[in-house]
């Protein structure tokens, strides 16, 4: 199925129905609560929902996820009330939003990591829910947040806490470890579904959970059988999926089913990742690989004309913009071929390295251990010890980080940062600063965002590392939401298995220190895939470096980047200065820390230009379709 791929969550009363009179136009398809009244509307391809019936009560599951409807109205027989749902859910691999409907009210939910998020809104006097807040919006007649517009200057997706805050006026994210309650009467209420977990068992004990939630999450993307790609970079990120969904293929023998995996080529002769890379597939003899040569793979920021000239397809900006005639790409050269799924590496970085963060978390926990530990990574990274001791000193809590954040934002930088930047910093998180072309009304907008956090946000774990790898595991999994929207549309779904939730309790579950060794790379995940991957693989210790090809896509499409700019939205909305943008983009040496926002302020203004004539209600002749259910089933 081309186009958008979105739907709509009502509540079980007769004011739901007047709401779903306004959402009918957009909608191809729809499925009923047990009152008749509309539960789900619009658009999705076959086999996307699953719904399970017993009685009066519904559960459905959107996402992937090998899961029958027979199955799932077995699990809908268990359940008592909507308390009941994440008990009867148990055992649900891949990644999905799972929804029930009992008893005249509706609960919701996505993905812990923002991979599947929800919003709501209020519309005909009810609260309503979706997955793509531009849906909403559309209804609504709702227009961009400013203030929110200005964050995503900083980074997009957004960073934590500020990726809580929805580009658009009046419809509100629902935070992904929360569900969404809706009543008969269409009034909405919040509830914590998912809580991390605490970082306690060893990694003898964490490696096989960590295998077996990795292998299920594998499986429930071969599952639907047929041909299904994956990156292939040489890195053990990548490489680990290919070689687990080659073995899931081999083990299940789904109809039809083949593997096609994807390499590039980086234009830095230094980087080694296409031979690690060749040197895998040589193991995969039944499997295609597919390498384009470096002249036939696209420089980043290439054919930026073409991403203004049709409807941007995400809901939100983001800087998969700068990677758009790669992307293409990379779906013409996948549904060419077949593949219905394409399945990358995100995620593993934040769960299976440790991050600065950790050692000031060590360093109060096991001293000893942990002077030992910066000793050997000091002499190896060579950390300037003086920095490096006041980052470790550093007590300050999570609301006083943000507001000294907030503060920062438009600081210089220290004419020490050379120095400053060698030593790693063990805060809450990174401070971003505004780019050199926002304007200040465009800074003042993110600080109060920043200070109204700080008054009340709480981080998402109380040990600094564990809250950071958190952090980053949201980012992530925004990042691959977005890139899901925009393959999706050319029939490729995009899956990071490392960002599935039984993935990700499984491997921040294990105690800190042991999911990273001084002189081994990533050793949980070594151990883990241990006899799936071969051992010539996993010995890789080098990571490749893509510098170089950002110069080179910036040399090659610099006037497109600045002709970008031109006439700017953003500019218009007073968030950036232009001329700024236009000097640092002709500067003589610009840099990637000193374009580290370019990818963020260019994709806030594509998104911009394209919205115009977003909103389109779906052509069809026949209403909804309507997802038939055996209301026989128990």
């Amino acid at each position: 199925m081309s186009g958008d791929v979105w739907f709509t969550i009502l509540p079980d009363g007769e004011s739901g129905v007047a709401a779903a009179r306004l959402l009918r136009p957009w909608a191809t398809a729809s499925v009923a609560h047990h009152s008749g009244r509309p539960w789900l509307l619009g658009s999705w391809p076959d086999g996307l929902v699953t719904v399970g019936v017993a009685g009066a009560r519904r559960v459905a599951v959107i996402g992937r996820c090998p899961v029958t409807a027979d199955a799932l109205s077995a699990r809908a027989g268990r359940l008592r009330d909507l308390g009941d749902v994440e008990r009867i859910a148990q055992g649900l691999t891949g990644s999905f939003h799972l929804l029930a409907s009992v008893d005249g009210s509706v609960r919701a939910r996505g993905s812990a990591s923002g991979v599947r998020r929800l919003f709501h809104t209020r519309l005909g006097g009810v609260s309503v829910a979706a997955d793509r807040s531009d849906r909403l919006a559309a209804v609504t007649g709702a227009g961009p947040d400013e203030r929110v517009l200005a964050a995503h200057l900083l980074g997009s997706p957004l960073p934590y806490p500020l990726d809580d805050h929805c580009v658009w006026q009046g419809v509100r994210a629902l935070p992904s470890f929360d569900c969404l309650l809706l009543d008969a009467d269409g009034r909405a209420r919040t509830r914590r579904w998912w809580t991390p977990p605490e970082p306690q068992r060893a990694w003898q004990e964490g490696v096989p959970a960590v295998r077996a939630a990795l292998t299920a999450a594998v499986g429930a993307c071969t599952a639907g059988g047929g041909t299904v790609s994956a990156d292939m970079s040489g890195g053990m990120d990548s490489t680990s999926l290919c070689f687990l969904a080659a073995r899931e293929q081999e083990r299940s023998r789904p109809p039809g089913a083949k593997l096609v995996t994807m390499s590039w080529q980086s234009l830095d002769p230094q980087n080694d990742d296409a031979a690690w890379a060749e040197r895998a597939a040589t193991h995969l003899p039944d499997s295609e690989h597919v390498t384009p040569a470096r002249d036939q793979w696209p420089h980043w920021y290439s054919d930026l004309t073409a991403l203004t000239e049709d409807a941007v397809p995400t809901d939100e900006p983001g800087p998969w913009v700068r990677d758009g005639a790669r992307i293409a790409s990379l779906c013409r050269l996948m549904t060419d071929r077949g593949s219905r799924l394409h399945l990358m590496g995100g995620g593993a970085d934040e769960l299976f390295s440790t991050f600065p963060p950790h050692l000031h978390d060590y360093v109060r926990r096991h001293p000893l251990a942990a002077y030992a530990r910066i000793r050997t990574q000091r002499a190896s990274q060579h950390w300037p010890l003086g920095p490096l001791l006041r980052q470790l000193a550093d007590g300050r809590t999570y609301g006083q980080w943000l507001s000294a954040w907030a503060r920062g934002l438009t600081a210089a930088e220290p004419a020490s940062a050379a120095l400053v930047r060698r030593a790693p910093s063990t805060a809450w998180g990174m401070d971003l600063r505004m780019p050199l072309w926002a304007t200040r009304d465009a800074a003042l907008a993110v600080q109060s965002l920043l200070r109204e956090a700080a008054e009340s946000a709480e981080p998402l774990a109380a040990r600094r590392g564990q809250h950071t790898a958190l952090a980053c595991v949201r980012t992530g999994g925004r990042g691959l939401r977005q890139l899901d929207q925009v393959t999706s549309r050319s029939g490729l779904g995009q899956a990071a298995p490392y960002l599935d939730d039984q993935v990700i309790e499984a491997a921040l579950a294990i105690r800190v220190e042991e999911r990273s060794t001084p002189g081994r790379y990533k050793p949980v995940l070594a151990e883990a895939v241990r006899g799936i991957v071969p051992d010539d693989v996993l010995r890789r210790s080098t990571k490749g470096e893509y510098s170089t090809d950002f110069h080179v896509g910036l040399r090659h499409n610099r006037a497109a980047l600045v002709e970008q700019f031109d006439g700017s939205m953003l500019a218009a909305a007073g968030l950036i200065d232009d001329e700024a943008v236009r000097a640092s983009l002709l500067g003589v040496h610009p840099t990637p820390e000193g374009l580290r926002s370019l990818s963020s302020s260019l994709g806030s203004e594509i998104w911009l230009r394209a919205r115009p004539g977003r909103a389109r209600p779906a052509e069809h002749r026949d209403g909804p379709r309507s997802t038939v259910i055996n209301e026989g089933a128990s």
